[in-house]
């Protein structure tokens, strides 16, 4: 079974190029959602390299790295939804370490 939306919310160029009001939406949350992880991502990546040794235990860097390859992981994956499949400008962008780069979808104990 499909749904059409109800005659009166379509407009007369939408059948033509195929772009509705769905659709816009669906591509905004997409992208606010793209914009939301990259903020998370930041924010882990900001976190990892203000870590000091003399400061805080190598348990903490060890969960600032599991928190960042985990944001960048979910990152990642919203690109993906957003159609962005090359992940080397955002590698490069964000600065993330190839420490994080490594644990990437990794399973934690």
């Amino acid at each position: 079974m499909s749904v059409r939306p109800p005659q009166s919310f379509r407009q007369h160029q939408q059948n033509a190029n195929g772009f509705n009001v769905l659709e816009y939406e669906l591509m905004s949350e997409r992208a606010d959602a793209l914009g939301r992880h990259g903020l998370k991502v930041e924010a882990a990546l900001a976190s990892l390299k203000s870590w000091s040794a003399e400061r805080q235990s190598a348990e903490e860097r060890e969960r600032l790295v599991n928190e960042a390859s985990d944001a960048v992981w979910a990152f990642f994956i919203q690109r993906e939804i957003c159609g962005l499949r090359n992940n080397r400008d955002a590698i490069q962008r964000y600065g993330i370490p190839n420490e994080v780069l490594a644990r990437l979808g990794a399973m934690r104990k």
